[in-house]
């Protein structure tokens, strides 16, 4: 019995910390919903070069997205659903 407990610790211990890192994994990825078009979005490199984009249009200075008020970031969404292929170059 002893044994088998030996052996089944570093089984037990390597299946945690693979537990551990995929659910690290998946809180890495943040996604914004949109209410307005009732969708989520992923905030990824892409969706940050195309927000850079839209900024870039209007004149603006960066600011981050979250810290932008509730009109404004409805109007980036508008713009973003105007302009599905931002971000990809």
């Amino acid at each position: 019995m002893k044994r088998m407990f030996h052996l089944l610790g570093p089984g037990v211990f390597a299946a945690s910390l693979l537990a551990a890192g995929a659910i690290a994994g998946c809180a890495l990825h943040v996604g914004i919903y949109d209410e307005e078009h009732r969708d989520y979005h992923r905030w990824d490199d892409r969706e940050d070069r195309a927000y850079r984009e839209y900024l870039a249009e209007r004149h603006e200075e960066y600011r981050e997205f979250s810290k932008r008020s509730h009109d404004e970031q409805r109007d980036y969404w508008n713009w973003r659903h105007n302009h599905p292929d931002a971000g990809n170059h």
